[in-house]
């Protein structure tokens, strides 16, 4: 019995500092993914750049 006692005690507890840490390396992640590749191009063709009309 006193084995859980001890597990109930060396559970951690997530904090908001730890949630915050997690977001900042996420976002650092990102941009480090983004600054790697860089699709520049696919985004102005993507997003930027309106279709040529169809003839038909």
């Amino acid at each position: 019995m006193s084995g859980l006692g001890m597990l109930k005690q060396a559970k951690p507890k997530i904090q908001a500092a730890d949630i915050q840490a997690a977001a900042g390396w996420g976002v650092a992640a990102a941009a480090g993914a983004v600054w790697l590749v860089q699709p520049f191009d696919w985004i102005k063709k993507t997003f930027i750049d309106k279709p040529a009309p169809e003839e038909k």
